[in-house]
């Protein structure tokens, strides 16, 4: 059994994340709501929330935490490449909400997607409110590739990436890392790993270390200057 929170409970309600489950990995407690208080309280507390349509909302925090050190991503010869010839552009905000909607596709996640209707909103007000934000990639006009997430302080957690031209996503990814590193950006969030972060740079921290390092890195709940309409 895992705690249940009520819609009306205090926006930081959530359980210490050293007790959510080993199996599934990281799932910490159930409902609540998503709106923007009780985002934020999740995120500075290494808590996301992740459940399928139909389903309550699911909040997580899994143990070890996938991040990038902005200073540690990779450039391979190949990405290299595209970014010399390709002639790519990338920008800030400029279609966040199309972002999120490409992001939940059915074609881009033919196994299904969390970015439900009501996920699309809260983050939608959330970028409203100076906290979400989406990074770009453009090709002759066309926006081909980006991705979206949160910034506190001096974290970027990320939510999720598209691509429909080849390194279109890893382009705006590396936008990411430039601007994380211009703006002191300590780490950014990758939630789980998996093989294409991980030839990013991404690596594995245990939990306690994620949230020792967020805790120091977030000072309080305001929205960080720099990141909109870069």
């Amino acid at each position: 059994m895992i705690p249940w929170l009520a819609p009306d409970a205090a926006p930081d309600a959530f359980p210490p994340v050293s007790e959510a489950l080993t199996e599934p990995d990281g799932l910490l407690c159930a409902g609540g709501d998503l709106s923007e208080a009780r985002l934020l309280e999740a995120y500075r507390r290494g808590v996301f929330p992740w459940y399928a349509e139909g389903q309550p909302i699911l909040w997580w925090s899994p143990d070890p935490r996938a991040v990038l050190f902005p200073n540690e991503f990779r450039v391979s010869r190949s990405l290299a490449k595209t970014l010399r010839n390709r002639g790519f552009e990338t920008t800030f905000d400029r279609a966040f909400g199309e972002v999120i909607r490409q992001c939940a596709e059915v074609r881009q996640r033919p196994e299904g997607t969390w970015i439900t209707p009501q996920m699309t909103a809260a983050y939608r007000r959330l970028h409203a409110a100076g906290f979400a934000h989406s990074v770009e990639t453009w090709l002759d006009g066309q926006l081909v590739g980006g991705l979206y997430g949160v910034a506190l302080g001096r974290v970027f957690f990320g939510e999720s990436m598209f691509s429909r031209e080849r390194d279109a996503s890893k382009v705006a990814f590396k936008q990411l890392v430039d601007t994380s590193l211009a703006l002191g950006v300590d780490l950014i969030d990758c939630q789980v790993a998996n093989p294409h972060l991980s030839s990013l740079g991404a690596r594995d921290l245990p939990r306690h270390e994620f949230v020792a390092r967020i805790a120091r890195a977030i000072p309080d709940l305001t929205p960080v200057v720099g990141w909109t309409q870069r």
